[in-house]
């Protein structure tokens, strides 16, 4: 299916693809549960994220209320996977290569509803 990309920016992206959604899964857990929780989940997606956290902790905002840091470190995967690395492989239309990690994902649920209703 993305046989026109190379295996190291697949690769990348899914990475990129991965640290983004966890630090959503933080976002989204944090909604609902304290940052200590003994939860195994929250517990993964605090050890996960925090060293991040900390590595972006010089460009985010000191207004930004804690729950919501793990949302705005996020979207810098996100750019970086929308507009930056696109642009870094010579794409001119921005986007052409944004989010092959969804797409397969994507794809295979359609693929496993289709199984269902046939």
């Amino acid at each position: 299916m993305h046989g026109a990309f190379p295996l190291w920016v697949l690769a990348l992206d899914y990475v990129m693809g991965a640290i983004m959604w966890t630090l959503i899964g933080r976002f989204g857990m944090g909604l609902f549960l304290p940052q200590d929780s003994r939860f195994f989940f929250m517990r993964f997606f605090v050890r996960a994220t925090d060293p991040l956290l900390r590595l972006f902790s010089p460009v985010t905002p000191s207004f930004l209320i804690p729950p919501v840091i793990p949302l705005y470190v996020a979207w810098f995967f996100y750019l970086f996977r929308f507009y930056l690395m696109p642009w870094l492989l010579g794409y001119s239309v921005m986007g052409m290569l944004s989010f092959p990690l969804e797409s397969e994902i994507g794809q295979g649920v359609a693929q496993m509803i289709g199984f269902f209703l046939n």
